[in-house]
């Protein structure tokens, strides 16, 4: 009878939202002389506070005392890596009873420049650093990673703004690819700065045939391929100082040798009239992304929800972990929205899951900001909290 509540609820939410994506709010005007700077204050979670989830879910601390957690992986063997990138380096936590949660940290890795994305291809552990990718045989029992054994495949660009570098696989394991920011908010220190950034580059598991897969993307951080599709899907920075509800961030399907914009528009073909050298030719085509989120929320990590502990309208759909503004007089973003998808694509609005980081508005005081989200095997969810240097565990009980 509950299975039959849950899927007449989840017909429901798609009915009311049918027409999300075809009622597109128009963009407001650009405000060039616009210059807010309203930076967060981190003041951390009191004892027994947590973020807050729709009912019937359970928030718990999964692990505390680390430095910087942004990324985090469950190995093919159910170890839980975390990149710890301002200390650069990687740790494996570790459940010694069984309970599904943290005992433990052993470092890894160490001596890494600001490690972020993580994964396993071909008994390789793959480490996506600021200005490289870097493997490692993976064995088993991740506290037994030789370091030493490390070999360095791809040098990547590195400096200036935007430092983090995601890695994914295609699902044949005969590419990887890395997500490379801009080096600058619109290429103000010319484009030769930024060669291979703001784009989606693709290579060989070796790293060889290096290419861009997708550019003018500013800033793209998630990486994640469409439950039961072969289409790749990014979460995307956009450029700031343009206005208070300007440019919506976004997050989108990538097309292979698309081109999305930056530095020249947004949004398609709207044209940042800041940027001193303009091309047209590259405008006229430029894509308009699938899903706009809001303005300055700085979306990072999110991943598709592929297994069924959560309700079944939450199953193969999006959660995406929003670091918080700073270029916005109100904040935007500190929580994890959640976005439905059926047959590959987006079937709602974009809505709140995880929320509760903002302490105080008015004083801009928050209490934690999310980065990276992993779903687990037993069908779990574990966002990270580079603010609060915490690890949270998010599960539902039926």
């Amino acid at each position: 009878m509950n299975f039959l509540l849950e899927v007449f609820a989840y017909v429901l939410l798609l009915a009311s939202r049918a027409l999300f994506s075809k009622t597109e709010v128009p963009l407001p005007k650009p405000e060039l002389n616009y210059h807010v700077v309203n930076t967060s204050e981190v003041v951390g979670w009191p004892k027994g506070k947590t973020p807050v989830a729709p009912g019937g879910f359970v928030v718990q601390k999964f692990a505390e005392e680390l430095e910087n957690p942004r990324m985090v992986f469950e190995t093919p063997d159910h170890e839980i890596l975390v990149a710890e990138s301002k200390a650069n380096r990687i740790s494996v936590l570790k459940d010694k009873n069984n309970d599904g949660f943290f005992e433990s940290k052993t470092v890894v890795l160490k001596n890494l420049k600001r490690p972020f994305g993580m994964m396993v291809l071909n008994n390789l552990l793959y480490v996506a650093n600021e200005d490289s990718v870097w493997t490692y045989p993976y064995v088993k029992k991740s506290s037994q990673i030789n370091e030493s054994a490390g070999k360095k495949i791809l040098d990547l660009p590195s400096g200036g703004g935007h430092w983090t570098r995601n890695i994914i696989a295609d699902k044949q394991g005969k590419n990887i690819y890395i997500s490379v920011g801009s080096a600058s908010n619109i290429a103000e220190n010319g484009m030769e700065t930024e060669k291979n950034r703001a784009a989606i580059l693709e290579a060989g598991p070796d790293g060889s045939n290096l290419k861009v897969f997708a550019s003018g993307l500013r800033n793209p951080v998630g990486l994640a391929w469409a439950p039961g599709t072969e289409d790749l899907w990014t979460t995307v920075n956009e450029r700031d100082l343009l206005g208070e509800d300007l440019v919506p961030d976004f997050f989108t399907k990538v097309r292979r040798n698309g081109f999305y914009g930056w530095p020249y528009s947004y949004i398609g073909s709207n044209v940042d009239p800041r940027v001193k050298e303009q091309k047209p030719e590259l405008v006229k085509n430029a894509l308009v992304p699938d899903v706009r989120l809001q303005a300055h929320s700085a979306n990072l990590g999110f991943k598709f929800y592929e297994r069924h502990a959560f309700p079944i309208r939450f199953h193969d759909g999006a959660f995406i972990a929003q670091h918080g503004s700073w270029n916005r007089k109100k904040l935007a973003g500190y929580k994890v929205i959640f976005i439905p998808f059926k047959n590959g694509r987006p079937a709602g609005a974009p809505e709140d899951f995880l929320t509760g980081f903002i302490a105080n508005e008015n004083k801009s005081e928050v209490y934690g900001r999310p980065v990276g989200v992993a779903v687990m095997d037993d069908g779990s969810m574990l966002v990270t909290d580079d603010g609060a240097d915490v690890i949270w565990r998010i599960s539902y009980k039926k």
